[in-house]
């Protein structure tokens, strides 16, 4: 699992806050921090969304509004949220839980940064390919 260290903090306190979609973690360290569900969903560390390596990260579109319908322990190290648009693959320790804490403004700049550069939104879902219009079901002639 990436991303145990000795030195990060334990949580005192995990609170999920449905009516403001934001998972609420407050750290032995004194600091408390205010994590929003759809930040969760786009940065969540699953290889669905990083990929197996760098440069394969899946830009994730419309997740605006997910929620999380159920957050299970793992061990005595993480949670695993299930994200009501299915996601549930994604286990969040706690210096990754940490690490979107601290890292929040920045995150969020990097991620409407490559929304813009692909033409998406935090709104909508990134368009499936379609058939070319036109073609019938004898298909386009080729």
């Amino acid at each position: 699992m990436a991303g145990l260290t000795p030195d990060t903090p334990q949580p005192t306190n995990i609170t999920v806050h449905a009516r403001s979609r934001q998972l609420e973690v407050a750290f032995a360290d004194g600091k408390t921090f205010l994590l929003p569900f759809e930040l969760m969903r786009v940065y969540s560390p699953s290889a669905e969304v990083k990929g197996h390596g760098a440069g394969q990260e899946v830009l994730q579109t419309g997740k605006r509004l997910v929620d999380i319908v159920d957050l299970a322990p793992v061990g005595h190290y993480a949670i695993q949220p299930r994200f009501s648009d299915g996601h549930e693959s994604g286990i969040f320790s706690w210096d990754y839980l940490y690490w979107l804490g601290t890292e929040q403004p920045r995150l969020w700049a990097e991620y409407e940064q490559r929304l813009q550069a692909a033409g998406a939104s935090r709104d909508e879902e990134l368009p499936s390919l379609k058939p070319a219009q036109g073609c019938g079901s004898g298909g386009c002639g080729h």
